[in-house]
């Protein structure tokens, strides 16, 4: 059962807030209303594949329902790229007012339910039960009769999601035809903190896995790390890596330096036939921790515990052990690897060493950790056009909006709490910059990837193949074989057209069950990379832009052409097995070669013409420069006299705003008051100011409606009604204690009675009445 105590963390409440709010949108800008435990699935789902604890998620449901009640029951999966892992969500979605508490028993029953699916799945049984169009088809086929699922799979995780908190134990891993199962519970605050940290760590307790781990600690002596020389049983390795796989790898490096379940012949060989040598043969590994737990003991130092363990070199000797270990039935009691593992010190730090080592530690690879960072020049020159470029209006709307580019995590989150201070901005931030038009970074891949093909010598690099593989893996290709030379405006014009294509595509392929079929990831960039592939003259992405749609005719072209292509797909694809068939060049090889019905006199009009080209205006740095300018010239301008009064009380009572930020408040305070002009010093402080007040104190801008308000005369503000109202506060505590301790200044003299410090006085004022305060 669902209990209803409620959870008194303001954090959490308000992430859960924030979270009910964003599905119940969902839900109704769903064209065929979607299911909120499906929606909460997919919004899970998000955040475990952006952290890296899975990857390429689908969300597909499936209940097997019997008399005596429900055998199983799943709500996503994943399979990853090298057979290793198999993914398995199942989903508890509570959706009360308030954040409630789950139980062991709904948590036990939804384990025994989802591994219940594994069973069924696995033998050839179920998968006879159901329609080829079920969501869950291709992995219950993939299950039974994949022949890389059972040479390779190591670990299957079983995953309860859920919107409540779960403060009970997991269940036990277990053994499934052979295969060991483990379970997780991912509930609100392991969201929250996903949200907050972008990973959970990976915690390992060598003691309790019974191993004993010598190490040296390096002499030198550094404020950014500390190195340890460790010899790690291969035991533990292999124990490690069945449990945790390729979630050891630093995560931002991840989708390119895969575990591929290849095992390296010598590693084979040596653990075969001469093991006691691995240490002297094997180069062995190197590593990264956030803190270790040490023990002094006969012998010498050990490590106990190493807190965020994560590979940087060395992820196939790791894979190649343990697959000897399984395959072969090898022991491995007498192979010893040599670490070398570094503990950052400088916490603030962390991604930044971690990523530098990983880079130089993989430097025989193909692309380094810098390549997937958010931080690059493209993506910050992304972001920056997409808020200041306005598209047009589309037909029948009068108000222009953006397309919100988030580059990073949770930034459409801030931008909404940083403009949107009252009700009424809030919505006015909301029209303007709807949520359906932000895109993240996968989404920017996935659009530009479908669009065409790009050639990397004889081997399609950029393709409907690789799309389909999933976004992590899609990302990759772009970073590495689509960037373009040059971000401008036309760049992200073009962007939103290929966006707007994508989308529309998958709107005119429709939802179950008024669906063309079950594959619409897959149908969706075929239908686009083929349709590229064909024409003659490509189409003209700023007629998209400008009506921010589609025509009919290319959407019915696109409808028709999809019918062709899927049914092309599932007709050819070896064994049934399309998912898998669509991800190899071999599928997008075949779908070019064939000559499906494409009536291209329908689209003529939504070609470029060669002989009478758009001319297009590439906005200069210069003017983009001055569109942001203007931009934070305004939002400063937005928050009233009195709010920058009240913050530049605060910032002094907190001491959270420096002396030079207070006497831009104070400034600020005047000009707007005022109506004078804003100097460029005035407006970037006041931006770094809002963004501090909206880290320590939000509420302040919040009640911006209410202080912009005439206030009551300040003569009223005398020192007797200071006392009055700290001696009745003090029992009552209504004020915030930063408000709280500037009344008691005043008291005490420390601070004067100004005209200020009156206005601080009457809005406190207006606060306790509010709680039974009478003058």
């Amino acid at each position: 059962m669902i209990m209803s105590e409620r959870i008194e963390t303001t954090e959490i409440g308000k992430f859960y807030q924030g979270l009910q709010q964003d599905l119940h949108s969902e839900q109704v800008s769903d064209e065929n209303g979607g299911i909120l435990e499906q929606l909460f699935t997919q919004y899970a789902a998000g955040f475990l594949a952006e952290s890296g604890e899975a990857e390429n998620i689908r969300v597909a449901y499936d209940e097997k329902v019997l008399k005596t009640g429900v055998q199983h029951k799943i709500n996503a999966y994943a399979i990853s790229d090298n057979y290793e892992t198999v993914d398995l969500i199942i989903t508890i979605y509570n959706g009360t007012e308030a954040v409630s508490t789950v139980s062991k028993a709904d948590v036990d029953k939804a384990a025994k339910r989802v591994s219940n699916f594994f069973k069924n799945a696995v033998y050839k049984d179920y998968v006879n039960e159901i329609e080829e169009s079920s969501e869950i088809f291709q992995l219950a086929y993939t299950l039974a009769e994949s022949k890389d699922i059972k040479e390779t799979l190591v670990r299957v995780n079983a995953t309860v999601i859920t919107d409540g908190i779960y403060p009970g134990e997991l269940p036990a891993s277990q053994t499934i035809h052979g295969y060991p199962v483990f379970y997780k519970v991912v509930d609100l605050n392991y969201l929250y903190n996903i949200s907050e940290k972008s990973h959970i760590p990976i915690e390992i307790d060598f003691k309790d896995g019974g191993y004993k781990i010598p190490c040296i600690p390096s002499p030198s002596q550094n404020d950014e790390y500390q190195s340890y020389l460790a010899i790690f049983p291969g035991e533990a390795l292999v124990n490690i890596y069945e449990r945790f796989g390729s979630r050891l790898l630093e995560q931002n490096v991840r989708s390119f330096l895969q575990f591929t379940g290849k095992v390296n012949g010598g590693i084979r060989k040596t653990i075969l036939t001469e093991p006691h040598m691995f240490l002297a043969f094997n180069n062995g590994i190197a590593a990264t921790a956030e803190s270790l737990e040490l023990e002094k003991a006969e012998g010498g130092l050990f490590i106990v515990k190493a807190n965020d363990l994560q590979i940087v070199n060395g992820g196939q000797t790791t894979a190649s052990i343990y697959h000897t270990w399984k395959k072969d039935k090898k022991e491995v009691t007498d192979v010893q690897v040599q670490v070398k593992l570094s503990v950052i010190k400088n916490k603030e730090k962390f991604s930044d060493i971690v990523s530098q080592i990983s880079e130089y530690a993989n430097t025989q690879n193909k692309v380094s950790v810098s390549d997937l960072s958010s931080n690059r020049p493209f993506h910050i020159e992304l972001e920056k056009l997409s808020r200041n470029i306005w598209a047009p209006p589309a037909e029948g709307q009068y108000i222009q909006t953006r397309w919100f580019y988030e580059r990073a995590r949770g930034q459409y989150r801030n931008a909404l709490i940083k403009e949107g201070f009252t009700k009424a901005k809030l919505k006015a931030f909301e029209l303007k910059n709807p949520k359906i038009q932000m895109f993240t970074k996968e989404d920017l891949a996935k659009y530009v990837n479908a669009f065409g093909e790009i050639m990397n010598g004889k081997k399609p690099a950029i393709g409907p193949n690789y799309v389909v593989r999933g976004n992590q893996k899609n990302y990759v290709q772009f970073m590495n074989f689509n960037l373009p030379r040059k971000v401008d405006n036309i760049y992200f014009e073009d962007v939103v057209a290929k966006a707007i294509l994508f989308r529309t595509a998958e709107r005119k392929y429709g939802v179950k069950p008024n669906s063309i079929g079950d594959m619409r990831y897959i149908t969706v960039p075929y239908t686009l990379s083929y349709l590229s592939a064909r024409l003659e003259q490509p189409l003209d992405l700023y007629r998209i832009w400008k009506a921010q749609a589609i025509s009919e005719n290319l959407q019915e072209l696109l409808y028709n052409l999809m019918v062709q292509i899927e049914l092309f797909i599932k007709g050819n694809a070896p064994g049934s097995l399309y998912s898998e068939w669509a991800k190899k060049d071999e599928c997008w090889q075949e779908v070019k070669k064939q000559n499906f019905q494409l009536p291209l006199e329908t689209i003529k009009a939504d070609l470029i013409d060669p002989r009478n080209p758009t001319t297009r205006k590439i906005l200069t740095e210069e003017e983009a420069n001055q569109s942001q300018v203007q931009a934070e010239t305004e939002k400063v301008k937005s928050v009233p006299a009195a709010t920058w009064s009240k913050i530049e009380e605060w910032g002094r009572a907190t001491g959270l705003l420096s002396v030079q930020q207070q006497s831009v408040a104070w400034n600020l305070a005047g000009r707007i008051r005022n109506n004078n002009k804003i100097t460029d010093y005035e407006r970037t402080a006041g931006m770094r100011i809002i963004d501090t007040v909206i880290e320590h104190a939000p509420e302040i801008l919040f009640d911006m409606e209410e202080l912009a308000t005439e206030l009551p005369d300040l003569e009223e503000a005398t020192m007797d009604l200071v006392r009055r109202m700290t001696d009745w506060d003090r029992i009552h505590k209504r004020l915030k204690p930063h408000y709280f301790q500037h009344m008691m200044n005043i008291v005490n003299g420390q601070s004067p009675l100004t005209d200020q410090n009156k206005r601080i006085v009457m809005l406190n004022l207006e606060t306790l009445k509010k709680y039974g305060f009478t003058e």
